[in-house]
Order: C-alpha cells, then structure tokens, then sequence
C-alpha cells in the first residue's frame, strides 16, 4: 500500500508518514517485561538517572520511553501511587496531553529538527538543539517531580552533540531521568553507555505487529488481513518495517532479498545482477529503496545478536553498510546508475561477514 503524501510542515523526523507518533500512543504491545524492570526500580526508588534503550529500529522503543516519561510526570511518587500495576496513563490526563503537544515544561526531547515548507528534517540533533534544550535542566522541576529527556535517537547525535548530553548525564541534577533510544547500543558514545542502565527491547513476534497495525487506525486497519499477515511474518519483529510492506509487489522482492542475506557470505552473481536489474532507472527507485531498507533491518538485527561478540568482529560489517549508504545517498543526489552499487553492497556485505567469521 503506497503511503499518501504528507506536506513538509507535517513532517517529523521521528514519525513515520501517517501513522500516529509514538507520543500519541498510549498501548504497549510486547514489552512487558522491560516495563516491569522499570515499574519494580521506580517502587524501590532505585531510579536509575540515565537508562539506554535499545533494540531494533521499529520495535517501539521511543513509544516505550514516551510511555515512561508519562508516568514519571505523572506519578513521581510511588507512596503517592500504591495501586499502579503498569505504566499506563490514561489519554486525557492532564500530563498525557501536554506530553502529546510537546508542552510538558518538564519535558525535554532530542530529536531531529522537524521539516518546514522550505526543507526536510535535519539530518542530526546539533549541539545548539542540545543545549537549548537541556537548559531546562538547570532549573526545578514542577511540584518536586522529575525533569525527563528523551532522546530519539542516539544514532542522531553528532560528537557535539553527543559530547554535550555527556556531559549533563555524567553530573545530572537531582530528580533528572535520561530516556536514551538507540537502534544499536554497542555504537553509542562508550562514555555514555557507561553511565546507564541498559533496558533491551526484543523484537516483536508477528502477532504482536498485527495487533500494534490493527490499532493504529486508518487507513492501516483497513488493510486486508492476509496482506497484514505477510507483512509482520517477513518484518523481522518490526512494525515499521511491517508497514513498508503492505504491497504484494514489495513483499515478493524483500522475500527474494532476504533469502539471499540469509545465504551471505556465500553469493550467487546472477541472482545479484538480477535484482540490481530491477533497481536501475526511474522504474527501480522503489525497489532500490525496499532493497535498502531490508538490508539495513537484516544488518541491524546481526549486529543486535552478535553484539556480545565485540565491537572488533562487527566493525567491519558496520563500516560496509555506512559505506554503503553513504553511496546509496550519493547515487540518488547525482542520478547515477544503482546496479553496480547493488553488486558492491552484496560483495562488501559478504566480505564483511567472512571478516567476522574468521577473527
């Protein structure tokens, strides 16, 4: 299903298309267990200042962390709160809907710039953006609660940027929570990932992006079910990567795509010139873009499992795949010819894998 276009000044960096954005959803689908990790920290009053969320890109990360910053807003006390058995806060009250118009003045998010009439989103959060934003920090929070940053996401920060939330997380004020998403915590500045807790999202089964796409609302719960069911058994537990496949066309490539990831390192020439086929010209600017996206949820996902391997066997095939968007973003702005990019993402991929394998 193709999306309908949406104007510059709807635009957020942080949404995607016309889904609602994770600040205006209020269900949480698959994550239980990282809620109760957080709910039994905030009952014993053992809140840690600065908590790393990770997991993959899609899985509901920064819904999570706007679910939490709720409840904080909400609720700072526990005595105050006996009887909360999840992090939930109901859509109408008071903090739910300034935290929905990014009012709260105890709410702070470091996100990309949204897009005007004039130009899209900014590519990064910059440094300005941070300490703006993190001067509210400076001051007391309102009726002695917390004063919460979100920051979506950490990939978004430059080393400006993320030199400067450094250092407000090394020597936060008191009552301060840090609310950090990240599509690959082992890349997060180490400086930072040493100051917080880590709390990892899986990644979401099937039937939980079903159920998450059947609550979005229109037009995604109009969707045909079988269509919808393909969609999650191939998103690889992402709901946006469940979305960008409601197309049998775009299903029928990504399976094909995914089958030949799953062969890597080993390759087979034809079927890579095949596919690279497919994304020259104007015609193939779709299927370059599903190509892409695939890739980078098939590398993203590896370097989520293997992250306990350490950063030296997966280096390479981090490097690889910057390189190669890198030239994907190059070969868009110059209109050059993707095929022989297709062929030397499949063949940097496979040596990156083989790299890893023999270190």
């Amino acid at each position: 299903m193709a999306r309908e276009p949406v104007s510059a000044q709807e635009m957020e960096a942080d949404r995607y298309g016309l889904a609602p954005h994770p600040r205006e959803r209020f269900d949480l689908v698959g994550h239980e267990e990282a809620e109760r990790s957080f709910l039994d920290a905030w009952r014993a009053g053992r809140l840690h200042h600065a908590w790393l969320i990770g997991g993959p890109r899609g899985i509901g990360k920064a819904t999570f962390a706007y679910r939490v910053a709720r409840f904080l807003l909400a609720y700072p006390d526990p005595a105050a709160a006996p009887d909360v058995r999840d992090l939930t806060v109901a859509p109408d009250h008071l903090v739910a809907r300034k935290v929905a118009a990014l009012s709260h003045p105890d709410l702070v998010v470091l996100r990309r710039t949204p897009g005007t009439d004039k130009k899209g989103p900014s590519s990064v959060i910059a440094i300005d953006s941070v300490r703006r934003a993190l001067a509210v920090f400076g001051s007391t929070a309102g009726a002695g609660g917390y004063r919460v940053c979100i920051v979506d996401s950490a990939e978004d920060l430059n080393v400006a940027s993320a030199n400067a939330l450094l250092k407000v997380v090394e020597e936060p004020p008191p009552r301060s929570i840090f609310l950090i998403v990240s599509h690959s915590p082992g890349r997060v500045l180490a400086t930072i990932r040493s100051r917080c807790r880590k709390l990892t999202l899986g990644e979401l089964t099937p039937g939980d992006i079903e159920r998450v796409m059947q609550g979005l609302g229109p037009p995604w719960d109009a969707i045909d079910p079988a269509l919808r069911a393909r969609a999650a058994a191939l998103a690889q537990g992402s709901v946006q990567g469940a979305l960008e496949l409601l197309d049998e066309e775009r299903i029928a490539l990504v399976e094909r795509v995914q089958g030949m990831l799953v062969r890597l390192p080993a390759v087979d020439l034809r079927e890579v010139l095949a596919l690279a086929e497919l994304t020259a010209g104007r015609d193939g600017e779709e299927a370059f873009a599903a190509l892409m996206a695939t890739i980078d949820m098939f590398v993203t996902k590896t370097i989520h499992e293997r992250t306990a391997e350490g950063a030296a066997r997966l280096a390479p095939l981090v490097e690889v795949w910057e390189k190669s968007r890198g030239a994907a973003r190059e070969a868009q702005v110059l209109n050059l010819d993707r095929r022989p990019l297709v062929l030397s993402i499949f063949n940097d991929l496979a040596g990156a894998l083989r790299h890893g394998e023999a270190a």
